[in-house]
């Protein structure tokens, strides 16, 4: 029997508060600051702020108590991941598994977008960066152009759910309908707003980014099936049957979506997580690798490495945390749905904030002046009970664009868009 999901769906302004309200939920958390200029707001902007208010999620600021003892790690071994000689003598039997789970549509695409195109010199969002040479090729696109690819070989549609931000949304969203979903079926493609939380000086309080606007940021690549959930859209993944979820991030323009062979190995290892990984370019390349921790799947950060981890070596005589991950993941929901009363591990990472100082005045920081809270999917995949590491070819769906230039660029993902046979 599928368990309830207890989350308050947000109406705009159903549940506004008032100012006494307000103060009596800020003064809980000690963050009665946030009011200091309600008095100068015209009517507009005190209501933008009581429903930022109301809609804001405080008691993440308690995490601050507990700063150090989050970031213990359980005891680190090595997990057996499925490789590709392995999985390409099964090819045939697990991609009609996945086609048969796509054709009855029980998997779904969801696409975290929420970020911006700032490192790569744009103030638009990061998806909507245009990366070709000789005609226009957005970074959408070729996300929508590979999710199609499957489309065509499976004949059916895959339900597709973006992920977008408070500060993309509205661009995002036009930036389909201007381009007619890029051959997509609009009826086939659902947008929801990634959950935001309050960011905080290193003292705990809350910064106002202006006197009407509280300072927040997303509340990390984790929490995308909360803010599915608090969307209203789980419901509709019931509606439909979904049973799968495969989700992946916007900077990846050669990754295979929905790709059937994943999913029928996903399937045909009963796993509750599948995890794309790529081989290690070098012992020490900067990526988050599979591993167990305290025996349970988890991902272990580059930096977690030790030197005698990085040089371990299995059975085989290869590194034995050889396998970085790519942000490309098959969950399943039933798995998503009993894990998500749970609390996610908070991240608390030092940033530079854009606030208000002590005078009222807007300022950008040069160096951190506070912290982001954010979860981490590497979180949701250890509170589940197994997970198939599966290995793709690096060349083939892996060209990443963080940078404008340099590694993981747009100038390195043209070059490999090019190799596989993309004209830009």
């Amino acid at each position: 029997m599928r368990r309830p999901i207890m989350i308050r769906a947000a109406v705009k302004g159903e549940w506004a508060l008032d100012y006494n309200q307000a103060l009596e939920k800020l003064a809980v958390y000690d963050q009665t600051h946030l009011l200091k200029y309600y008095g100068e707001l015209d009517d507009g902007r005190q209501k933008e702020l009581l429903e930022q208010i109301d809609g804001t999620d405080f008691s993440v600021v308690k995490n601050l108590n507990h700063r150090e003892s989050g970031t213990e790690r359980g005891k680190i071994t090595p997990i057996v991941s499925m490789e590709i000689d392995e999985i390409e003598k099964k090819r045939s039997r697990f991609e009609d598994l996945g086609l048969s789970a796509i054709q009855k549509q029980k998997v779904g695409a969801v696409l975290l977008a929420g970020g911006m195109g700032t490192r790569l010199g744009s103030d638009e969002p990061k998806g909507v960066y245009n990366i070709g040479l000789t005609k226009d090729l957005y970074i959408f696109e070729c996300l929508i152009n590979n999710l199609l690819d499957v489309v065509k070989k499976a004949d059916a549609w895959v339900p597709l759910f973006i992920m977008t931000s408070d500060k993309n949304h509205e661009r995002t969203t036009e930036f389909f309908k201007e381009h007619d979903f890029f051959g997509y079926r609009k009826d086939m493609v659902w947008f929801f707003k990634q959950e935001m939380a309050p960011a905080v000086d290193f003292e705990g309080k809350v910064f106002l980014e202006t006197k009407s606007k509280i300072s927040t940021s997303p509340n990390g690549n984790g929490g995308w099936f909360v803010s599915l959930a608090r969307n209203g859209l789980v419901d509709k993944i019931h509606e439909i049957g979904i049973e799968w979820l495969n989700i992946f991030a916007v900077d990846n323009v050669l990754q295979k979506i929905a790709d059937p062979v994943f999913i029928g190995a996903s399937i045909d290892s009963a796993v509750e997580v599948g995890a794309k990984v790529v081989r290690k370019a070098a012992p020490d390349e900067k990526v988050g690798v599979m591993c167990l921790e305290d025996g349970r799947p988890s991902i272990v950060e580059y930096y977690e490495l030790t030197e005698q981890m990085k040089e371990e070596r299995n059975e085989k005589g290869e590194y034995a945390y050889n396998f970085g991950v790519i942000l490309n993941y098959l969950f399943s929901v039933s798995a998503l749905e009993r894990i998500m009363s749970r609390k996610l591990c908070l991240h608390i990472v030092e940033k530079k904030i854009n606030c208000l100082d002590e005078n009222g005045n807007e300022i950008k920081p040069q160096e951190p002046n506070g912290y982001k809270f954010e979860q981490l999917v590497l979180d949701m995949i250890h509170e589940l009970e197994s997970c198939l590491p599966f290995e793709v070819v690096r060349e083939k769906e892996f060209a990443p664009i963080k940078n404008a230039t340099g590694v993981d660029s747009v100038e390195t993902a043209r070059e490999l868009l090019k190799k596989n046979g993309m004209v830009l």
